[in-house]
């Protein structure tokens, strides 16, 4: 370890003016041991500076290198780990903990005495020794400067600074001293002791020289041991003086510890106010209303559209302020508390005014409306609640905001307004009933009449005027299966005989406009009904704002009392069940206002029936238009449910009527089956496949449409009827096209039944290759093209616009005429082989001969 340090010393710290008094060969806890050096240094010059070095070998191994270095006024703790027992772990706290584990015991004991010793010596700050036995901590003996060597022969041992007894090597300038001390005596290499005793000698006469020296030099140190006191007197003096700047300075310290401490007080007295006056300006933005709202929610005009915009305005801060978040403590300050009550109390008396008015409003708007009623009544129309719903919907906004303050308010305005509305459309759909009542059996009295007439006609008969008029749809589509009839327009086409032609079965014109007549006036009742119902409904989620809560507690239920007006509770709940979302409680309060609708269109239903049973069919097809409709829109709505109900009904009647519906459709499309055979039968100038294949293609397409699951073999056998009549009446037009080359390849064909091989056909003088030639020449892409070109025209006129078959019966059409193509050529193949003759046009040519024509028309 002495090597250690004198090499230290030489090489890191002596070129850094430092001096090394304390080494410990250490590595870190807890990591693979990698080991270094903590050595403590001073430095030479003033003021002293006292560092902890880190000390570690080069990667190499041959030299030292200083690594890291802390001040030791950085060093906070010296965690010895252990006081009692012998432990080398240690703990050195800078700006973080270092954890370090030492060699051996005794070298970690030196190297923290050294550092409590030049803590002591030169530090003012003292570092906290943890776990160190108090042996350690001795008080560092006072050493002066001249007590330590100078240059490289400085102690290297420890905090005595003393000097060295152990071996010290020689520098350069003592080995050449004595190099010429040596060459200077001839014994000095053979007789060591000769040597020694001549240098002995020597040192004799120079020690006597020193000592003359020094006696010589008595009167000087007589000088100076004098100027020594003078210098002590001086400082006795510079002592007391500042002895005295110190009781100065003392007094100063205490005038400036009661400044700081005012100012601290200053401080936090301003802290503390602008605190206050965050606080304060706070609550004044928060919760202060202003006059003019304040005026308007007392005295605002909940009449005109700036009054109910000033109280809009008004409600919504005054909602504001009763809603801003108080910080911790607010509330207990009695002026918070006052301003709440306040709010309290202007949101009351708001509320009330509110409610009051709407109140009037709901009963004079109903007032107002009841006047128009008598102009509607003479008309199948329901009076128009538009103006109503628009002067309402003005206090949308505030209709929110009870909802939101004051919901048992906003429940009681809920309820008025179901009473009320729901009294004024009984009035107003009772009157419109009982019009469209008299506009269907002419007078009150002929109703009776008309339900005891007699049915006129059979089933059968009924069935055959199905195909008449609006009795012939078999749904509420808007298609009909009338359309079967196939007409034609201008020039272009020959007209097809019409299904409407066979009207004339059994029914009188009379019954027939008596039909159409009840099926317009149920029309229009249901026409006005529903957009009534879609307004109210619209209204009712904007007015109330329903479509902004999905659930409020204290809403009607599915139980809702409509006719007492009162809610349903549970039983000892006090507190009415709740709603599971805003539709619920829409169709409820629909429910409640148009609670009439469904007896009076079930009223005007048993009415149609007794007029004439067949009127179910009519109010059946209505009804599943208007239905599928309603559901289109919205499932559950109140007007899709009505309607459903209703609807029920109408098939219950229906199935009265005509007993079971799938019997009804099949000897319907059947009955129109026959008539469809018929029709074609009977046509003189449009070919029979045209009227069978488009009239069959539309009653498919209907079917398709309709699905309709009892006539899916129907529907299937008129696919398969307009199949089979596409391909006759292609096969029929296009017929031979290429006729003198059908003709040759006929009598090919016959030569090859009557026994004779395909590939001596050509020997055969009547169908040799040059006969083959004359042929297709007859027969150029030119000729073909116009040939197909008159054929487009002749197709164009047989069929009709309506079905839109003809690019399909085109297409058909090509596909036949390639397939004979192909059928040439194989005959050409298989009986002129080799002979290199082909026609004059290919597949290609006849599908640009096809898509050029089918473009130009």
């Amino acid at each position: 370890m002495t090597a250690i340090k004198h090499a230290l010393q030489r090489d890191i710290f002596t070129p850094n003016d430092e001096r090394l008094l304390s080494i410990v060969n250490v590595c870190k806890a807890g990591k693979k041991k990698k080991n270094c050096f903590l050595c403590a240094t001073v430095t030479t010059e003033r003021p002293v500076q006292v560092k902890v070095v880190k000390v570690k070998k080069s990667d190499k191994g041959d030299f030292y290198k200083r690594q890291i270095a802390w001040a030791l006024r950085d060093l906070a703790v010296v965690d010895a780990k252990d006081a009692i027992k012998e432990n080398p772990e240690f703990d050195l706290h800078f700006e973080k903990i270092y954890k370090w584990v030492a060699s051996s015991t005794a070298e970690k004991n030196a190297f923290i005495s050294c550092i409590w010793k030049l803590n002591q010596r030169y530090l003012r700050k003292k570092i906290d020794f943890v776990n160190v036995s108090s042996q350690l901590l001795e008080e560092l003996p006072k050493v002066t400067e001249e007590s330590v060597p100078s240059g490289e022969n400085q102690s290297v041992t420890g905090g005595d600074e003393e000097a060295v007894d152990e071996y010290q090597e020689l520098n350069a300038r003592e080995e050449q001293d004595i190099e010429i001390m040596m060459e200077g005596c001839e014994c000095a290499i053979s007789n060591a002791e000769a040597f020694a005793e001549k240098l002995s000698r020597e040192l004799q006469v120079l020690d006597g020289a020193n000592i003359q020296s020094i006696m010589a030099s008595e009167k000087q140190v007589n000088i100076l041991m004098k100027l020594l006191d003078e210098a002590l007197k001086e400082v006795d003096q510079i002592e007391l003086k500042l002895s005295s700047y110190e009781e100065m300075l003392q007094s100063v310290k205490e005038q400036m510890d009661q400044i700081s401490e005012s100012n601290h007080l200053i401080h936090l007295s301003n802290t503390n106010n602008v605190k206050l006056l965050s606080e304060i300006e706070f609550l004044v933005n928060h919760m202060d209303l202003a006059k003019g709202h304040i005026k308007a929610l007392q005295e605002g005009d909940l009449a005109s559209s700036r009054g109910i915009e000033a109280c809009t305005n008004a409600a919504d801060a005054l909602l504001q302020c009763m809603n801003v978040a108080l910080r911790p403590g607010h509330d207990m300050l009695l002026a918070v508390r006052q301003q709440q009550q306040r709010f309290s109390d202007l949101r009351e008396h708001f509320a009330r005014r509110l409610a009051s008015h709407l109140n009037n409003v709901f009963v004079q708007q109903g007032h107002d409306q009841s006047s128009t009623l008598a102009q509607h009544s003479v008309e199948l129309t329901l009076p128009n609640h538009h103006p109503f719903h628009r002067d309402l919907l003005r206090y949308a906004k505030l209709m929110e905001w009870l909802k939101s303050t004051d919901y048992g308010k906003y429940e009681g305005l809920t309820k008025n307004y179901m009473d009320y509305l729901s009294r004024l459309y009984e009035r107003e759909i009772k009157d419109f009933f009982e019009v469209a009542k008299i506009k269907m059996t002419g007078t009150t009295k002929e109703s009776k009449k008309f339900a005891t007439l007699p049915r006129k006609e059979s089933a059968v008969k009924q069935e055959t005027e199905s195909l008449h008029g609006s009795s012939g749809k078999l749904t509420g589509s808007t298609s009909s299966l009338n359309k079967l009839s196939v007409q034609s327009s201008g020039n272009r086409r020959s007209q097809s005989s019409s299904l409407l032609d066979m009207g004339n079965m059994s029914a009188s014109d009379l019954d027939v406009a008596d039909r159409t007549k009840f099926d317009k006036i149920f029309e229009q009742v249901l026409s006005e009904l529903e957009p009534l119902c879609l307004a109210e409904q619209d209204f009712i989620s904007k007015f109330f704002k329903l479509q902004q809560h999905q659930s409020m507690p204290g809403t009607m239920t599915e139980t809702d009392d409509l006719d007492g007006g009162t809610l349903s509770r549970q039983p000892n709940s006090g507190a009415p069940l709740p709603v599971s979302s805003e539709k619920d409680m829409i169709r409820q309060m629909m429910t409640k206002i148009f609670r009439c609708i469904e007896p009076e269109l079930n009223n005007l239903i048993a009415l149609g029936d007794k007029i004439d049973s067949f009127n179910s069919l009519y109010m059946l097809v209505k009804m599943s238009h208007h239905v599928w409709t309603a559901q289109n829109v919205d499932p559950a709505s109140f007007l899709s449910t009505t309607l459903g109900n209703v609807l029920v009904t109408v098939k219950r009647n229906f199935d009265k009527c005509i007993g079971d519906l799938d019997k009804a459709y099949t000897k319907l499309i059947r009955g129109v089956f026959v008539n469809v055979e018929k029709v074609a039968n009977e046509s003189q100038k449009t070919p029979r496949d045209v009227v069978m294949m488009e009239n069959f293609h539309h009653i498919f397409a209907t079917l398709s449409r309709l699905k309709i699951s009892c006539l899916e073999a129907e529907k299937k056998e008129a696919k398969q009827k307009y199949t089979d009549h596409l391909q006759s009446y292609v096969i029929y037009s296009l017929g031979q096209p290429l006729e003198k080359l059908n003709h040759f390849f006929e009598g090919v064909e016959a030569r090859v039944a009557q026994g004779i091989r395909e590939e001596e056909v050509s020997y055969q003088l009547a169908f040799n290759k040059q006969e083959l030639r004359k042929v297709i020449k007859e027969y150029p892409g030119k000729e073909v093209k116009k040939g197909l070109d008159n054929l487009y025209k002749k197709v164009d006129k047989h069929l009709c616009e309506e079905e839109n078959l003809l690019q399909v019966v085109w297409h058909s059409m090509q596909d036949e005429f390639i397939r004979q193509y192909k059928h040439f050529e194989g005959l050409i193949a298989r009986c002129y082989p080799g002979s290199g003759v082909t026609m004059e046009f290919t597949i290609q040519d006849i599908l640009d001969y096809c898509s050029s024509i089918a473009q130009s028309h």
